[in-house]
């Protein structure tokens, strides 16, 4: 099923000191009964993920020739790991035909969240965290959720300044629906979307009093990249957005928010998702230039002229491929994706599958070049051990290693790839990995088959080492899942 390869077929780096201490090493390893091995497999983690920077020769050699290697890759970096029938399907499809298959099916809608209705949206955010990690978990169709992490960290808002966690309930089931159709369409949803209204306070723009906020962000963070615009395209653009506002409530209900004092707020029920509304009267009725073009100009004139300039397409093009291909993507590669996906008037399945059907991502220098993101390590973990359980494992165990869903650090979004290692948050996926192996009951899966299946067979000779010194079968799949070959992907 795998790719074998033996130890005899990887080349050896010197080793270089990182800075996690002995001392958390070997708690986890004690933890887990590894023994002291542990401390070289960490410091190997980090070592493996720094070579990718600086293009230093890593301890594998890449088995993409192989047509089942390129599968799994491409599984592993359009889902949040496999089950062994998904993998099966995949490998009997083929490469070509499971590229279509995933951009082709529709996705599978998580069931309804019930406390979305709760007035004022006040319900713990954890509660929207686990049930769209029970839907990774359980999805039949992995890529959409993979598409839906993404766009949620492209086009972010969070749980915290939206202040209404059903509007970010909303934003997760828009992504879902969007994450495949084309860019126009997908601009007009998040310039309207509730939770995006407040997060970057569309929703106080007036013609009158223009808020910048989210012509800046539009223009920098979601479509074409600073220095292809002007502050005064800022302006303008800010002129052009206001007038939007939340929508209107189905009901108000009365709500106790304290009892000791028997302090209580009128707060909005929805009952189903909304869009934000327009209000003419709020809005700029005057000319504007923006992006090099003068007059009336409303929401969608705005976004057809971040359509037209040159920096848009090769811009969105350079986020996916820095998210499923490479971090260090060539000019001309993203030149020619970008002017695909232009050609074909923004359409994300053409752009999607140009990635995935390219050279660049079955090459060499692809293999392993990306790190997984916590959640995407963590799922991949419960994947692997089989277990669908570990839904409030994964929401507690998030933020330690840097990625607490609906809540990003800021408006650029989480970091990627080498970013999301450190001694801290290494040592946070080890305790991630314990606790997970804690709580599987009875017998454990294969390890033998696991590196197979998750890891091609294609092991450093340091991993291949301690699980071969490693009897006990716990042990051995904490080497597994520590292991740098695990983190990246």
């Amino acid at each position: 099923m795998g790719v074998a390869s033996s130890t005899n077929d990887v080349v050896s780096t010197p080793a270089r000191t990182r800075g996690i201490t002995r001392r958390q090493a070997l708690a986890a390893a004690v933890a887990t009964g590894v023994g002291v091995g542990v401390v070289r497999l960490l410091g190997g983690s980090m070592e493996q993920i720094a070579a990718l920077k600086t293009g230093a020769t890593t301890d594998w050699i890449s088995p993409l020739q192989a047509e089942s290697a390129r599968v799994m890759q491409l599984l592993r970096r359009t889902s949040f790991g496999y089950t062994p029938s998904h993998l099966e399907a995949a490998l009997s499809d083929g490469f070509n035909k499971t590229v279509d298959r995933l951009i082709e099916t529709p996705p599978a809608l998580p069931p309804a969240l019930a406390i979305a209705s709760t007035p004022g949206g006040r319900f713990p955010v954890q509660q929207l965290q686990q049930w769209w990690i029970d839907h990774m978990l359980t999805t039949p169709t992995p890529f959409a959720e993979r598409m839906t992490l993404f766009w949620h960290g492209h086009f972010t808002s969070d749980y915290r300044k939206t202040a209404d966690d059903t509007f970010m309930y909303w934003q997760n089931l828009t992504w879902r629906r969007m994450a495949l159709t084309d860019l126009r369409s997908m601009l007009m949803k998040v310039t309207a979307d509730p939770a995006m209204l407040r997060y970057l306070d569309l929703a106080t723009s007036t013609g009158q009093n223009p808020n910048e906020n989210y012509s800046r962000e539009l223009m920098e963070l979601f479509t074409m990249g600073a220095g292809n615009y002007t502050e005064d395209d800022v302006r303008e653009g800010a002129k052009a957005l206001a007038g939007w506002q939340p929508p209107q409530p189905d009901s108000i209900a009365t709500v106790t928010v304290d009892k000791k004092n028997n302090v209580t707020r009128r707060l909005p029920v929805y009952s189903s998702q909304k869009e934000g509304v327009f209000n003419q009267r709020r809005a700029y009725t005057g000319s504007v230039t923006f992006l090099g073009k003068t007059g009336p100009l409303d929401t969608q004139g705005v976004i057809d002229r971040i359509l037209a300039q040159p920096a848009t397409a090769p811009f969105i093009a350079n986020k996916l491929v820095q998210h499923f291909v490479t971090a260090r993507p060539s000019a001309g590669y993203i030149k020619g994706l970008g002017d695909t996906f232009r050609r074909s008037k923004y359409d994300m399945k053409t752009l999607m599958r140009a990635i995935f059907t390219s050279p660049e991502f079955v090459s060499e220098k692809s293999y392993r070049s990306l790190v997984k993101t916590p959640t995407e390590f963590m799922v991949h973990s419960a994947q692997a051990l089989g277990l669908t359980s570990l839904t409030k494992l994964i929401t507690g165990s998030g933020s330690g290693m840097g990625q607490s869903l609906f809540d990003p650090p800021d408006v650029n979004g989480w970091p990627s790839n080498e970013a999301w290692i450190s001694s801290n948050t290494v040592v946070e996926r080890v305790n991630f990995a314990t606790a997970a192996l804690g709580q599987v009951k009875g017998s454990l899966p294969s390890v033998s088959e696991a590196v197979h299946r998750h890891l091609d067979g294609v092991l450093s000779p340091q991993t291949s080492t301690l699980l071969n010194q490693t009897a006990d079968d716990r042990a051995r799949w904490f080497v597994v899942l520590a292991s740098p070959e695990f983190q990246l992907k």
